[in-house]
């Protein structure tokens, strides 16, 4: 089958004949309608998890999927062939970015009937970690306030859509030509980047989420309420992130040692940071694909491109082109 591969970390993504994958028995094989590409598919290009999370070359990337069920393991009982579904693999068996890509079962939630299969595909990895964010990490309840950094981005613009659905109030950074877009999906307060600091105009913020890092994510701390907590998407890691992937105890120690500027810092406004990585989740994806159908929650779609140009979709991406939601790859 093809995929789009790399053969080393840094090395170009290139088209690749591959071996379709056998097929586990807690596995289905699903034939690849759509995918999307995500920030954190230039993260494991890069080798920034490398130590951690140990991928084999060549590396099939892609972390979304929808598509339709070809296959079944023989103790999988919850999905037939024929089923269309959505999905965000776990780490170590992504690779949407292909013909065919096999799932474990527990990763994979029925397709939302509403939504289109390119549509469906921009939903997992942002829908899954604003869920947890919001929902399994800082327990977010109504009248709370949330700042999400970005909030025209594939993450962001779940996150303003799910805190509104928890009945959060929600402030969001964004371009001016981007205000329109945020507003809809139900920001309360939104700041240009560009012409305004959002350190001065906000205040007493329960939770804040950033996905710049640096100083952005050291100011943003200071518009938090005694207690609350910032969560940054793209660094710095802490220990927590090797303990959440398993790894060796001197992995903790290190990661603690990235993260000991912005931890203390935080500790002296008497508020938390800590790194998020989402994870893979069957379960609660099918929980988010209800609020889909019932209109409570819609993906964002910037642009699609076609399989053959998959290659152009993540240098788009990575040139920062995208203006509103994800960016999606289409077999059609």
């Amino acid at each position: 089958m093809k995929a789009f591969v790399i053969d080393k970390y840094k090395g170009p993504v290139h088209l690749a004949e591959v071996a379709v994958p056998t097929v586990g028995p807690r596995d289905v094989l699903v034939k690849v309608a759509a995918a999307s590409v995500n920030p954190l598919d230039k993260m494991v290009r890069n080798g920034e998890f490398k130590a951690l999370i140990k991928y084999r070359t060549p590396i099939t990337l892609g972390h979304d999927v929808s598509g339709v069920i070809t296959e079944v393991g023989a103790q999988v009982s919850e999905f037939a062939v024929g089923d269309e579904i959505f999905a965000r693999p776990r780490d170590l068996r992504i690779g949407t970015f292909a013909e065919y890509i096999a799932i474990d079962a527990d990763d994979v939630a029925p397709k939302p009937t509403s939504l289109s299969f390119a549509e469906a595909a921009a939903v997992p990895l942002v829908a899954l970690a604003a869920w947890q964010i919001l929902v399994e990490k800082a327990n977010i309840r109504p009248g709370q306030k949330v700042l999400v950094h970005a909030g025209a981005g594939g993450l962001g613009s779940t996150v303003i859509q799910l805190a509104k659905h928890l009945g959060a109030h929600v402030a969001t950074t964004a371009s001016s030509s981007s205000a329109e877009l945020v507003t809809a999906l139900g920001a309360d307060v939104v700041i240009d980047y560009r012409t305004d600091d959002f350190a001065e105009v906000l205040s007493g913020y329960d939770l804040a989420i950033d996905a710049v890092g640096g100083d952005n994510l050291v100011r943003t701390l200071t518009v938090l309420k005694p207690g609350g907590l910032a969560l940054g998407v793209t660094g710095p890691p802490d220990a927590g992130f090797a303990k959440q992937l398993g790894a060796p105890k001197p992995f903790e120690f290190v990661l603690s040692l990235l993260s000991r500027k912005v931890r203390a810092a935080a500790k002296k406004r008497g508020v938390t940071y800590a790194f998020f990585y989402m994870h893979a989740d069957g379960a609660t994806l099918a929980t988010l694909a209800a609020l889909y159908e019932a209109g409570h929650l819609r993906p964002v779609v910037d642009t699609t491109f076609s399989f053959d140009d998959t290659v152009d979709a993540i240098a788009y991406v990575d040139a920062g082109r995208a203006r509103g939601g994800k960016v999606v790859i289409t077999h059609e």
